[in-house]
């Protein structure tokens, strides 16, 4: 087929009321096209000619002003060495309501006589009936709120989007979704009802549940906007004349749960009340997500449902831990009070715990037991079902308690909630346990990526800083994560303080319980790599561009904290060498105590970041045209580095501390010099075998370890350590029935009990290690314009492939061993160039098409 395809509005499938003033265009060539020579882009009767530019990613639209609710359709062709293609279908973006002038709608909260204790908390229906009385051509509802909110307008939902409007820096940004309710509106009488409940605006949140962050009062702000044939308009917006009662919801908080009562019907309708002053008069924090939506994006059946005996308790078995709900398809009798308590373990007697997901205050001890559980009162309607939609749990296993009969797995069904973001990446070998471990990870990144990138989805439910930062370059491989991280990063710039210190947790939350712990070295440092990361990723320079305020900011408080400060037990002072404030350091090693201290000295780790930032940032400097500003950052690296080495290293490679983190850190960070590496990586493998093959890494240094052994000659090391069943290994994980990828090593120790959660992505960013080493997908220019193939079979594996959807298209590397002949096939998408490097020695530069090669393998 001779024209473009996979048109896309920014990051975005469907851009349907965007706020992007002048979004950019991207296109796919055509099949097997080497390169573009031009393009030629129209749309609302403008066409830019044809523009000579290899350019398709990302492209400015080339059009007019902005005008809100505007509907653009636009389409493109583009001439290779191939000729002139045809035009490509017609892609559709809308904007949104673009500024405060064009919003007529006020906010209004629910009539409360009082507020309930935090968890206990009714969702509130708010309502307004309305006619119209001539035909629609079009109809669109823009809505938001202090809260979580779901429309419903004439008895029928509006869209399929969850926990809406997502979690962000309310008082800075706050999302409005954009609805097409052409269909749902009729002649006459409409009724529109929205159910507002506490969310992350004023629920209980994080892993000392804190209630009421960004305010004690929730709130909504909706428009619905119809244009009629003739091109005028009829509005409707929250106001005077809009009335509230408490639903059938009587409790709904995302962490501890909701509770409903079936029978109710809302009664008792009294008047909002309009809200003003403060946050209520910023319309300009309004915007929309350049992430997608949170959906139920998947469901599952259970795999067992049992009795736990002498109890009247029964335990469902979903087989996979997940982040979501279950939707119960049989409430039981009129007037029965079913309840639903979630997890992700069982105890010794078979039932489900929450122990192990107790957190505790960092500073006092004081515990937090976490509860997780729903509770549904039926009603006497037929075919009724309860599905709570103002809550997310984290669970494989529920506990089901006050239902009259034993249900089996046609009567619930496990709902999968998280972000709907777009899958680009797959591995699978002849390995079944590699292809588990892959699949656990993907598991673990889908049940903690629910509008935010989370740590758990249970516990705590926080966007750490330091997770997503170690994490992303296997996310981006996974999944299309562009928008969702752009949305994140926007969070952190709003929340970053005023002398450039990151919070360990984005968005921050106002209450300040954390705000001791912020500026940690690896988790402060996401402010640069994560817009680093998506650069290379995506081949956006404009999130460097967006995001580099930000970046600049925290490199310079980082040096600044070097520069200021000496630790009290270092005689000499090195401007460059960060040894004072608090730092998480590498955290969680296997067998180490975690302590919170800000009085320790992690100047190993918080001066080898200090570099690591000052050098990326130097480098996106230079990429931006800004030359005195990389020089400074590059002098800032320089001096990172000399106070590293001063500190840390011996002249014969040796390394202090003498940990496989700190080994693993100095090559993947570059600190060590080109003739001390290949010391420095034999004393890494020694240290792993020293300890029996297992790894000593903990939560920063583990993603990088398999590709640095492999890399400087332990491939197979990296292999042993990648198989190794005994703890601390990955395999133990699923010999011990991991689903997900635990956060302690012994998430489930020998004994069968839980540790810690059991759902952190973190240490499965090693599954890179599959896509990048064992396939041999690594990209050599952002975007994957150019890209490298170098598989390195090991571990016993005698076929591996992968396939990665680039920006620029699908890439694959599939080789298997056969009757001593290596094979390789490698697809290349159009508009890329790809080198190949065989097993043995061979190197060659191919161009788009699929390619097939054969050596001597073993």
């Amino acid at each position: 087929m001779n024209r473009p395809t996979g048109l896309r509005v920014e990051h975005l499938d469907e851009a349907l009321g965007i706020t992007e003033r002048r979004p950019r265009l991207s296109w796919r060539l055509p099949e097997g096209a080497g390169g573009q020579l031009a393009y030629r882009i129209r749309s609302l009767g403008a066409d830019t000619g044809r523009v000579p530019s290899d350019r398709h990613l990302l492209v400015p639209w080339p059009g007019g002003t902005a005008r809100s609710g505007r509907r653009v359709e636009w389409q493109v062709k583009v001439w290779t060495e191939r000729g002139e293609s045809e035009w490509s279908d017609a892609a559709p973006w809308e904007w949104g309501l673009l500024g405060p002038s064009d919003w007529t709608a006020r906010w209004i909260e629910p009539h409360e006589d009082s507020v309930p204790r935090p968890g206990e908390r009714p969702a509130y229906v708010l309502r307004r009936g309305f006619r119209l009385e001539r035909p629609v051509r079009s109809a669109r509802l823009y809505a938001t709120a202090h809260g979580v909110y779901e429309a419903e307008l004439n008895g029928v939902r509006v869209g399929d989007l969850e926990l809406t409007p997502g979690f962000t820096s309310y008082h800075h940004r706050l999302q409005v979704q954009t609805y097409d309710i052409t269909h749902q509106l009729r002649r006459g009488g409409n009724d529109l009802r929205v159910l507002l409940s506490d969310g992350w605006y004023r629920g209980v949140t994080g892993a000392l549940q804190e209630p009421d962050g960004y305010g004690d009062e929730v709130a909504l702000l909706a428009q619905l906007v119809v244009t009629h044939p003739d091109g005028s308009r009829t509005v409707v917006g929250t106001g005077r004349g809009w009335h509230s009662a408490e639903s059938a919801v009587t409790a709904a908080d995302l962490l501890l749960g909701q509770t409903t009562d079936l029978r109710r019907t809302p009664c008792g309708w009294r008047p909002v009340r309009l809200a003003t002053g403060g946050v209520y008069d910023d319309f300009d924090r309004l915007t929309s997500s350049p992430a997608p939506p949170v959906r139920r994006v998947e469901t599952l059946r259970p795999a067992a449902v049992t009795l736990l005996p002498g109890s009247g308790r029964q335990i469902v078995d979903l087989g996979q831990n997940i982040n979501g709900w279950v939707r119960l398809n049989d409430t039981g009798p009129a007037g029965s009070t079913v309840t639903l308590t979630h997890g992700e373990a069982l105890g010794p007697d078979g039932d489900v715990t929450l122990d192990h997901l107790t957190a505790h205050h960092y500073v006092t001890g004081e515990p937090f037991p976490l509860h997780q559980r729903d509770r549904v009162t039926a009603s006497d309607r037929p075919g009724e079902s309860f599905e709570p939609r103002h809550t997310t749990h984290g669970f494989q296993y529920v506990r089901i308690e006050g239902h009259p009969r034993a249900l089996g797995p046609d009567d619930l069904t496990g709902v999968v909630v998280h972000t709907d973001l777009r899958r680009t990446g797959w591995f699978d070998c002849d390995h079944d346990d590699l292809n588990r471990l892959h699949e656990a990870a993907v598991w673990s990144l889908r049940g903690n990526a629910c509008d935010i990138p989370t740590d758990c989805p249970q516990r705590e439910r926080a966007g750490w800083t330091g997770d997503w930062q170690l994490y992303l370059p296997t996310a981006a491989f996974l999944y299309d994560v562009a928008g969702f991280s752009v949305k994140w990063l926007r969070d952190l710039a709003a929340d970053q303080w005023p002398d450039g210190n990151v919070p360990c947790i984005v968005p921050r939350g106002p209450s300040g319980v954390m705000d001791a712990l912020d500026g940690s070295a690896g988790w402060g440092d996401a402010a640069v790599i994560v817009p680093w990361e998506l650069w290379q990723a995506y081949g956006d320079l404009d999130i460097l561009r967006e995001q580099y305020p930000s970046m600049t900011a925290w490199v310079d408080h980082a040096a600044r904290c070097a520069r200021g400060k000496q630790h009290p037990d270092r005689a000499a002072n090195d401007p460059y060498l960060w040894d004072t404030g608090h730092h998480f350091g590498e955290w969680l090693e296997p067998g180490g105590t975690e302590v919170i201290d800000p009085t320790l000295d992690h100047s190993d780790v918080a001066t080898a970041f200090l570099h690591r930032s000052a050098d990326l940032l130097a480098r996106s400097a230079r990429l931006l045209g800004r030359g005195r500003d990389a020089e400074r950052y590059e002098e800032i690296a320089a001096g990172a580095l000399r106070a590293w080495q001063a500190a840390c290293l011996a002249p014969d490679g040796g390394l202090t501390p003498s940990t496989q983190a700190t080994h693993v850190r100095a090559l993947a960070f570059g600190l060590v010099p080109e003739r001390l590496r290949e010391a420095v990586a034999d004393r890494l493998a020694a240290l792993v075998k020293e300890a029996d093959t297992h790894l000593g890494t903990g939560f920063l240094a583990t993603p990088d370890l398999l590709p640095v052994l492999a890399d400087h000659g332990h491939l197979d090391l990296a292999y042993e350590l990648l198989l190794r069943r005994t703890p601390p290994s990955w395999l133990g994980m699923l010999d011990r029935g991991a689903t997900t990828v635990w956060e302690s090593w012994e998430g489930i120790d020998e004994d069968g009990a839980p540790h810690g959660s059991l759902n952190h992505y973190s240490k499965g960013a090693v599954i890179s290690f599959l896509h990048t080493r064992t396939s041999g997908i690594r990209l050599l220019e952002p975007g994957y314009r150019r890209f490298l193939v170098e598989p390195r079979p090991g571990g016993g594996m005698r076929r591996a492939e992968a396939e990665h959807d680039s920006p620029y298209g699908r890439i694959r590397s599939a080789w298997r061993i056969e009757q001593g002949t290596f094979h390789l096939d490698v697809t290349v998408p159009a508009g890329t160039r790809a080198e190949i490097r065989l097993p043995d020695g061979t190197r060659t530069e191919v161009t788009p098409g699929t390619h097939h090669f054969g050596v001597p393998g073993r």
